[in-house]
């Protein structure tokens, strides 16, 4: 129900779907600038696609609680808590499962949504993931979910939104420490989300994203 009034109110436009494995595990890694963006992937994406969504979305009372909620169940979403190192290393592992099931899994790696349209540093629980269990990562680039449903709106606007699925791309161990071989594959990720978002550069971590997964 939810993906056709989608199509019909935003109008999607939609490039590389084919880069995307149709069967076994594979991770999704996108620029974050709207709640909006982890519904609207998986309505776009060729196969379902599991997120992470904070236990408290799925807690929303009102109409806005149940819309949430029916958006978020509609697309397999996964509660989860939030807080603290080891909320997020619990979701990681969470992940980790969803992966070994052969299924594909959506995160953000910046962490929470940009305030400012700038593309900030990925935290390094994408580079975990994808050499852990050894899934390629297809980069993605979200755009005009920000102006459809900015920060603080109460309900999403019409508007017209762009999602772009890079090609995928192989990671295997790497030499050197554990740290530094997750450093390097998530900024080579982050940069293939850059190439396909054009967004401008922030220098560093987003800082509200400090407790977030990713």
């Amino acid at each position: 129900m939810i993906a056709p009034l989608v199509r019909l109110l935003y109008r999607p436009v939609v490039a590389g779907r084919g880069n995307v494995p149709r069967h076994g595990p594979v991770i999704l890694a996108a620029n974050h600038l709207s709640f909006l963006d982890s519904i609207v992937i998986p309505l776009v994406a060729p196969r379902p696609v599991a997120f992470l969504a904070k236990a408290e979305y799925f807690r929303r009372p009102g109409f806005r609680g149940w819309l949430t909620r029916a958006c978020l169940t509609g697309i397999d979403a996964v509660p989860v808590p939030r807080g603290g190192h080891r909320a997020a290393q619990e979701s990681l592992e969470v992940a980790l499962g969803v992966l070994a099931a052969g299924r594909a899994f959506g995160i953000h790696p910046e962490g929470s949504r940009s305030r400012d349209g700038r593309l900030y540093r990925g935290r390094t629980g994408v580079a975990w993931l994808a050499l852990a269990s050894g899934a390629p990562v297809v980069p993605v680039a979200v755009a005009g979910t920000d102006r459809i449903q900015p920060v603080g709106a109460r309900l999403p606007r019409i508007g017209r939104i762009t999602v772009r699925f890079g090609a995928p791309l192989h990671f295997t161990p790497r030499p050197g420490s554990a740290g530094q071989a997750r450093r390097a594959v998530t900024d080579e990720i982050m940069a293939a989300i850059h190439e396909l978002s054009g967004q401008e550069l922030a220098e560093g971590y987003n800082e509200l994203s400090a407790t977030t997964v990713g």
